[in-house]
């Protein structure tokens, strides 16, 4: 039996989620299909708009947008879109979330001691932010070896930083197995579990200030590496502050990332109850198109195709490192509806010499008209009902530019805005 909806979304992250709760929220009736689990849990859990421009610190990412290239995706849905993404974001985390009272870019701490401009952060996270003069102690776990607090704190050092950093690596109370994952101190602190320490048998909130009292010195602040509960971790920072004295904060970690999964745990929440429909665990393969127009996309579930109808439709798979774009000796590709991808017929061309130079590749993506539309290689729209958002779009070096989170977010908003208020014409 076809599966037909108004509006179907086609990828999971945060581009795919904003577009299917934009359109949901304009009264469409919506599908989300999503290949694999979202990548927000491997990511930061940071919210970016523009930290970089021309290689400078940006202190306020509104004011440098207007700079960038009139092909740039924020350049194509204008500021206010910027706005009301970031406004649906701020919606759906609530106080769960910083950064609302300002439009200037917050520098937090990061797990390899750099600093990151960001516009939304973890309130888990606030009490670290980087650009407040306090003195900090970094703490490290010696079974996490993601988190090397020494050299964090040098690396702050180095950066120069206010106030004084320094960092140390201690035992986690408790016998736990040298490679156990994040996940397990996080329910240990949750449960406030019971460990076996040298004073005899502990809750391990208190067995953990026990163990840090003799290097506190004279800090103001402390941070752990975000493990300190898999939910809002409030009553374990909370517990935390009440013994030492002072004020307790996370460092955001690489893959698996406790702070990504809460945003996605967050965001998922809001489509349950937006009625988006989700379903998830099969790749697109195939589509059909007549008249300019997609009729429907099916999915590969054991060599079996599922057909998804729907009246709208919208591409947010990813750049090259989601495969939303793919490449190989012949050239580079939109595997899902084999959108026009420009780029240099010369392989030599893709990327410069220096490794860490302006590489060309980190720009390739969909090119689209002001509606988001992706066009052809003549410049016209590939299909009238499609529009494309986040990662798959071309324009912008997401990593250099630190934009990915806030190009999710605006072109997410307003290929969803458009898809939604399209379908019910």
């Amino acid at each position: 039996m076809a599966i037909e909806d108004e509006v179907c979304v086609i990828g999971g992250g945060l581009a795919g989620m904003t577009a299917a709760l934009r359109a949901a929220h304009e009264g469409a009736r919506v599908r989300l299909l999503s290949h694999k689990k979202s990548t927000l849990r491997h990511a930061s859990g940071l919210v970016d708009i523009l930290g970089y421009a021309d290689g400078e610190l940006v202190a306020d990412p509104f004011d440098a947008l207007s700079s960038l290239p009139k092909t740039h995706p924020y350049r194509r849905v204008g500021n206010d879109a910027v706005r009301a993404g970031l406004s649906l974001f701020d919606d759906v985390t609530g106080d769960a979330y910083r950064g609302t009272h300002t439009d200037a870019n917050a520098l937090v701490a990061t797990h390899g001691g750099t600093v990151k401009p960001t516009a939304r952060y973890p309130a888990r996270v606030a009490p670290g932010l980087a650009s407040r003069d306090r003195k900090t102690l970094l703490v490290g776990f010696d079974s996490l070896t993601a988190f090397d607090a020494p050299l964090a704190a040098d690396h702050l050092a180095a950066a120069g930083v206010p106030g004084t950093t320094r960092g140390v690596t201690v035992a986690f109370p408790g016998d736990f197995r040298a490679d156990s994952r994040v996940t397990r101190f996080a329910r240990a602190l949750d449960d406030d579990e019971t460990v076996e320490t040298a004073s005899g048998s502990t809750p391990v909130r208190r067995a953990l200030a026990r163990t840090l009292e003799s290097h506190l010195g004279d800090a103001e602040r402390v941070g752990f590496p975000a493990v300190l509960g898999e939910g809002e971790s409030q009553e374990v920072r909370e517990a935390l502050e009440s013994s030492l004295g002072i004020d307790v904060f996370e460092v955001p970690m690489g893959p698996p990332s406790l702070l990504g999964l809460r945003l996605e745990a967050l965001f998922q929440e809001a489509l349950d109850e937006a009625g988006v429909r989700r379903t998830t665990g099969n790749p697109v393969t195939e589509f059909d198109a007549s008249d300019g127009r997609i009729q429907s996309v099916s999915t590969d579930r054991n060599g079996r195709p599922t057909p998804f109808h729907a009246d709208e439709f919208v591409l947010a798979t990813g750049g090259l490192v989601g495969k939303g774009i793919d490449s190989d000796r012949e050239g580079v590709v939109e595997p899902v509806f084999d959108c026009h991808v420009p780029h240099p017929d010369d392989r030599y061309e893709w990327f410069d010499d220096e490794a860490f130079g302006d590489h060309p590749f980190a720009r390739f993506g969909v090119d689209v008209d002001d509606d988001l539309r992706p066009l052809d290689a003549d410049g016209g729209a590939e299909y009238d009902n499609l529009r494309a958002a986040g990662g798959v779009l071309g324009g912008a070096d997401f990593a250099a530019e630190k934009s990915g989170s806030g190009i999710s977010l605006a072109t997410g908003h307003a290929a969803g805005r458009a898809a939604g208020a399209a379908a019910n014409q």
